[in-house]
């Protein structure tokens, strides 16, 4: 070790802070390290780690290369392979698959000769990555072995994990579900237990997870999400960049906090794309795309869709299904039609069968739907998960009445019913209801079947879901939705903040259709990207604008900081960019669903509007309970349908 053997204050509070997971603090000190030429070869790999967590992929990369270099040249031929082991891996992550595959080939050249390091088992890992989605099953199972036991050999605790997920996934992709995941769990424990390194403990949660996911194993997935979001808030991270927050958003939307998982998603996209995981990122946008056409929001999920497809992402079954809720069930029947075709992976085929019955009865074509419903339950008999059986269950149960057998068809939901309700998922509950409905009133029984659209209408009332609640209302024979209860409201405090382009029509006009579009998609990008990063709940989106909600005041007036400051900049750049008026105030509302209500809304609005282009109007509450020090100016506004004059400062941000 060269200069840093003589142990600089800068490397040395690096180290300390890497220890402690300060990040930030690690990778400011570690390149100042580097500038003054401190860093040796495992220097440099901490700077790595350091740039890695704090969602500079480049720098990380950068940073490796130039230790696989130093190693090399000083001859440690296992540090080098290492290095190009995890370079192999970062590369194929972002889909840079001939990167990868010439790292891997240097990594081989290393330490083929070197045969019981650990090094060579962790080549044998990543080579097993490298290779099929499907593999040999006993050829993966001795491999799985061989890894495992070089770990053992060197008391390897990671590549014993890593021997377990390797074994796993094999069984799983062959079939054998129960065996493959106690590999996963196996692997998984000593995860959550604190045994492995944090780059290990963040794969193989994130690939434990994503298997649940493909599955529909949500009982487990659950139970791992908690331990994963438990492990990210210790180490200070985020899961195994984004992506574990894409997973985490799918289980926490399943429980019915949707607006919490569209925001898990919105921080995933953010996140994703700045390391570079496009695909992954379009993983998120589908997510928000699902959850918005939940709630009724169609055009909302028809751009997230289109993010996602944006991102090299198939958007289906979600495009195919929000074609059918606009009335175009012959456009859904192609699309959902193409996607089968060119899918053979079964996981797949599971998301999309569903939706395919869904839409083949919508055409009333019959036979279409009993052919995938009957995939369906083959597959479900394989996979063999209680999730899957639910969701061929249901398929069933509506082909089944189309077919007119509503007593089979009652058996059936009956069934599924307490599967979703042991699984603890409120909107699949309550759409199992729905069709329930349906099988008694095809018998004859009114009571019974009010009984179950009641249920299912309080249930999409408290989610938010409109579209389904205007449907159980339209059922119940065109009934108004009940009148909230005071347990289905949750009062909460929040700081309510409203964006609006200035003189958008006049814009649009002057500038055309095309040029409009791309400047819209510029700005929702742009403040989504934003709102997601400070912490904010998108609400609505107006076309012009966003309302959206914070829980902390101070991360509010951050968020509208930093968006006027990005369109300076943006201004500063391309000559141009739209002028936006930003409002917010502190108060308490009623939260049901995905919406707010309450008085303190409306001001919040009103203080919005009575801003101009380029200001920010904060309720002085608002900037006295942030305790924020950006300099202000306060004044008194009289604001429409507002009794009394409002006290409010203008922040100056520039």
């Amino acid at each position: 070790m060269s200069a840093v053997g003589k142990a600089s204050a800068s490397f040395e509070a690096g180290r300390n802070a890497l220890d402690r997971h300060a990040w930030a603090e690690a990778l400011t000190l570690f390149k100042q390290a580097d500038a003054a030429k401190e860093l040796d070869a495992e220097g440099l790999e901490m700077l790595a780690d350091a740039a890695w967590w704090m969602a500079q992929p480049a720098d990380a990369i950068a940073s490796r290369e130039r230790a696989f270099a130093e190693y090399v040249s000083a001859g440690k031929t296992r540090r080098a392979a290492s290095v190009a082991l995890r370079l192999t891996q970062l590369n194929a992550n972002k889909l840079a698959f001939a990167g990868a595959q010439a790292w891997f080939a240097r990594a081989q050249q290393l330490v083929q000769d070197d045969q019981d390091s650990v090094e060579f088992g962790y080549m044998l890992f990543v080579g097993f990555l490298m290779g099929p989605a499907t593999p040999d099953l006993a050829d993966t199972v001795a491999l799985g072995q061989r890894i495992a036991d070089i770990g053992k050999r060197h008391n390897d605790r990671e590549l014993q994990a890593m021997a377990s997920i390797a074994q796993g996934s094999a069984l799983v992709a062959h079939g054998d579900i129960a065996t493959g995941f106690a590999h996963f769990d196996a692997a998984t424990v000593a995860a959550a237990a604190g045994e492995l390194d944090i780059w290990s403990t963040g794969w193989i949660y994130c690939t434990t997870i994503g298997t649940c996911r493909e599955l529909a194993d949500y009982r487990r997935a659950s139970e791992w999400t908690e331990a994963t979001t438990r492990w990210c808030e210790r180490q200070s991270i985020t899961g195994f960049p984004g992506i574990c927050r894409v997973y985490r958003a799918e289980i926490v939307a399943l429980r019915g906090a949707w607006a919490q998982a569209e925001q898990e998603a919105r921080r995933a996209c953010e996140e994703l794309q700045r390391y570079d995981l496009g695909m992954a990122a379009g993983l998120a946008f589908y997510d928000i795309g699902e959850i918005r056409m939940r709630m009724g929001d169609l055009p909302a999920a028809k751009e997230a869709f289109r993010r996602a497809h944006e991102m090299g992402m198939v958007p289906e079954p979600g495009m195919s299904l929000l074609r059918l809720a606009e009335g175009d069930a012959a456009n859904a029947g192609s699309s959902l039609r193409r996607a089968l075709a060119n899918e053979t992976v079964q996981f797949t085929r599971a998301r999309l069968l569903p939706a395919e019955v869904e839409v083949a009865l919508a055409l009333g074509d019959s036979d279409r739907a009993r052919a995938a419903s009957a995939e369906l339950d083959e597959i479900a008999k394989r996979f063999g998960t209680p999730a899957m059986e639910a969701i061929a269950s249901s398929s069933r149960a509506a082909v089944q009445l189309a077919d007119g057998d509503a007593v089979a068809a009652e058996g059936t939901l009956r069934s599924v019913l307490r599967v979703w309700l042991e699984l603890g998922v409120p909107y699949e509950v309550a759409r199992t209801r729905v069709l329930l409905a349906a099988a008694y009133r095809a018998q004859g029984d009114a009571a019974a079947a009010t009984l179950e659209l009641e249920a299912a209408r309080s249930t999409f009332e408290r989610l938010g879901a409109r579209r389904d609640l205007r449907r159980a209302g339209e059922l119940l024979g065109g009934e108004a939705p009940a009148p909230a209860d005071d347990a289905s409201l949750e009062t909460v405090e929040r700081t309510f903040l409203f964006t609006d382009i200035v003189l958008s029509t006049k814009l649009a006009a002057a500038l055309g259709d095309d040029a409009w579009k791309d400047l819209i998609r510029w700005h929702d990008q742009t403040l989504r990207a934003l709102i997601a990063e400070h912490r904010g709940e998108e609400i609505r989106h107006t076309g012009d604008g966003f309302f959206v909600a914070f829980a902390s005041p101070a991360d509010a007036i951050d968020c509208a900081v930093t968006i006027q400051r990005r369109l300076s900049e943006q201004r500063k750049q391309q000559g141009f960019a739209l002028q936006v008026r930003i409002g917010m105030h502190t108060a308490v509302a009623h939260r049901r669903g995905l919406d707010y209500a309450g008085f303190g809304i409306h001001e919040a609005a009103r203080i919005g509007a009575a801003a101009v282009a380029g200001e920010i109007l904060v309720g002085a509450s608002t900037l006295s309970a942030s305790k924020t020090t950006y300099p202000s100016e306060m004044r008194s506004l009289t604001l429409k349908d507002m009794p009394e004059p409002v006290e409010v400062a203008s922040i100056e941000w520039r």
